[in-house]
């Protein structure tokens, strides 16, 4: 089964940082634009970040642009979420999807409707 498998969330404080993986399992990242999405209690699935199959174009949404940092390593199947300064309003579950191919223009808002091989995702849980 091809999918994504999410790791790294957990319990941070407002201001605290975590590092989010999500792992390719059954397919290879590369030729793939890359979406981070989030889910929070009660509201809809959003686009956080997206970046393209080759690296060069990140794109993020508004309110976590200058706080999050997505990246990707091919060699080793997984993309990642630097993020800092948590906020409350950061509560959710993060998830990762492939989100397009080569041409694929990322966009941080990207639509939860482009996603493919959705896993479990990770919980991330922002209190004192």
């Amino acid at each position: 089964q091809s999918q994504f498998v999410e790791s790294g969330g957990g319990l941070v404080q407002p201001g605290g940082s975590l590092r989010l993986s999500c792992a390719a399992s059954g397919f290879t990242l590369d030729g793939f634009a890359i979406g981070w999405f989030r889910q929070a209690p009660g509201k809809g699935r959003e686009g956080v970040s997206c970046i393209s199959n080759d690296g060069n174009s990140i794109a993020y949404t508004d309110s976590v642009h200058g706080r999050f940092t997505m990246s990707r390593d091919d060699a080793k199947n997984t993309v990642y979420l630097q993020m800092n300064s948590l906020k409350p309003e950061d509560t959710a579950i993060y998830y990762c999807a492939a989100v397009g191919g080569a041409y694929y223009e990322c966009s941080g808002d990207v639509s939860p409707n482009r996603g493919h091989h959705w896993g479990q995702g990770t919980q991330v849980t922002v209190s004192s």
